[in-house]
C-alpha cells in the first residue's frame, strides 16, 4: 500500500491542492453572499434567490472541497511518514479551526435562508477574511516546515 501512494504521491498533492483552492474560494464567497443577502427582506424573493445560491454553494463546493482537502492530506501525511512532525500538528490545527469555521458559516448561512440576520455587514466582512489569514499561516508551515 505504502509503494502505491509513494507512486502516485505526485497526483494526491496536486488534488489537494486543487481542492484547497476551490474549498478557500467558497469560503471566501459565502461571507460576501451573506452580505449581498442583507439587502433583502426576510421572506423575500431576493432572500430566496441569494438562500438558494448559499445552498448550492454548499452543498456542491465547499463540503465536497473540504472533505476531499482531507482524505487526500491525511494520506499524504501519513504515507509521507509526517504524523510525527511538529510542523504537520500545527498545520492539523489550523485547518481544524478552518474546518470549524466552515461549520459555523454554513449555521449562519442556514440562520439567515430561515430570515434571521444573525450577523452584521461589518461583521461578515471581517470573518470574511478568517481564510485568508489562516492560508497564509498554513502554507508557510507546509513550505518552510520550521519546526
Amino acid at each position: 500500500m505504502q509503494e502505491l501512494l509513494s507512486s502516485i504521491y505526485l497526483f494526491l498533492k496536486s488534488g489537494h491542492v486543487i481542492f484547497m483552492v476551490f474549498w478557500l474560494a467558497g469560503l471566501f464567497m459565502l461571507p460576501r453572499q451573506c452580505i449581498y443577502m442583507l439587502d433583502h427582506e426576510p421572506g423575500s424573493a431576493g432572500e430566496a434567490k441569494w438562500a438558494t445560491r448559499m445552498g448550492k454553494l454548499r452543498s456542491i463546493i465547499l463540503t465536497p472541497a473540504m472533505l476531499i482537502v482531507w482524505v487526500l492530506g491525511l494520506t499524504m501525511a501519513w504515507s509521507g511518514g509526517w504524523l510525527s512532525e511538529g510542523w504537520l500538528h500545527a498545520k492539523l490545527a489550523l485547518v481544524l479551526g478552518l474546518t470549524g469555521y466552515h461549520g459555523w458559516l454554513v449555521g449562519q448561512t442556514k440562520k439567515m435562508a430561515r430570515g434571521e440576520r444573525p450577523l452584521t455587514e461589518k461583521q461578515l466582512r471581517m470573518i470574511g477574511e478568517v481564510p485568508g489569514l489562516l492560508l497564509i499561516v498554513i502554507v508557510l508551515l507546509v513550505y518552510l516546515k520550521p519546526f
